[in-house]
């Protein structure tokens, strides 16, 4: 059984990303972040990566900020910082949408 392919329409991010990109915590086993990785490269959205299992004090960090659980992909925009766990195109669009960085 063949399955249509489906387009993605591209996301019209602001330009505060350009200069400020998403920092994104992760692991390399963790198929959610390999995801999120793939979506964000395809669509040129620029974002730094750390991987928790290299660095204590970020795995830390992402601790502190879910409750204790090292829940990845974890994305940092300023202060702010949301597991996207369960990765889909819709989490993020509304990840971008709350802190107002979809283009208008």
């Amino acid at each position: 059984m063949r399955h249509a392919a489906h387009a993605i329409a591209p996301v019209p991010w602001r330009s505060p990303l350009q200069s400020r990109p998403l920092l994104m915590y992760t692991t390399r086993w963790c198929g959610d972040c390999q995801r999120a990785k793939n979506f964000l490269n395809k669509f040129a959205i620029p974002f730094v990566e750390v991987d928790i299992e290299q660095d204590p004090a970020a795995a830390a960090y992402v601790q502190s900020v879910n409750g204790g659980r090292r829940s990845v992909p974890t994305l940092v925009v300023g202060d702010s910082a949301t597991s996207l766990s369960g990765f889909t195109r819709e989490k993020f669009d509304a990840f971008l949408a709350r802190h107002e960085l979809l283009a208008d």
